[in-house]
């Protein structure tokens, strides 16, 4: 099996991605198209050279690797993905082939999350708008995608990645709740910037708890992001 997790940044998509790496059947990669995306948006992100050195920079033979033989041989690949990479150039015809499913987290935490790693934060950059667009495009492709809170599953990890194992037809394994601290071989070079918190953890956080209130253009952007984060959330596990 291939699975395409769908995320925003400052998520639980990290952390998801060594829950199933943790499994030992599975395959992962981190944010295959970061170095495609950062080539055509030409975005200063952080360690930007690094990332660039790091990963092919043509979009399509990322998508070709995506369906391609599974690294290490694995019975499943889990595919970490940022939705904000998936921008006019980036192809998507592959979704076809592979079970997606999307993360999703209130914006309000992602917005006060993202804003104090990333300055000049805007809608286009938290994935939103992107993620309901994929999600309404995997439809059309005659799937039926799962989504799954980040929310619930701090609340309650084991019945949360039972319900979406089952859901994407694959079985439960308990090592899916705890892994190593320190990282995985297959965190992308950026996670020297972006990762310091979930290295440090060897499962899942607890729930969260009050949301973070946002004033000014943080509190706009809020006003953007919400309506497609409760559009996904209508229809989540």
């Amino acid at each position: 099996m291939r699975i395409a997790m769908w995320s925003g940044p400052r998520n639980l998509s990290t952390a998801m991605m060594y829950s199933f790496a943790a499994r030992g059947d599975c395959a992962v990669v981190d944010e295959p198209f970061y170095a495609a995306y950062l080539r055509l948006t030409g975005l200063n992100h952080p360690m930007r050279a690094e990332i660039m050195a790091s990963q092919p920079q043509d979009p399509a033979k990322v998508a070709k690797a995506l369906l391609g033989p599974v690294p290490g041989d694995k019975p499943h690949f889990y595919q970490k993905h940022m939705t904000q990479h998936m921008i006019p150039g980036i192809p998507r015809d592959w979704m076809a082939e592979v079970a997606n499913v999307f993360l999703i987290r209130h914006p309000a935490r992602v917005i006060a999350s993202f804003g104090a790693k990333w300055d000049g934060i805007g809608l286009d950059d938290i994935g939103f708008v992107q993620q309901t667009a994929l999600y309404d495009h995997a439809r059309a492709l005659g799937q039926k995608p799962v989504v799954i809170d980040s929310g619930d599953i701090r609340r309650d990890p084991e019945a949360m990645l039972t319900r979406l194992c089952a859901a994407i037809g694959l079985d439960f394994i308990p090592s899916m709740l705890h892994w190593p601290r320190g990282g995985h071989p297959d965190d992308g070079v950026w996670a020297a910037h972006w990762y310091g918190a979930v290295h440090g953890s060897t499962g899942f956080d607890p729930a969260e708890g009050d949301l973070p209130v946002l004033e000014g253009k943080a509190a706009e952007i809020l006003e953007q992001a919400l309506p497609h984060y409760e559009q996904l959330a209508a229809l989540k596990l």
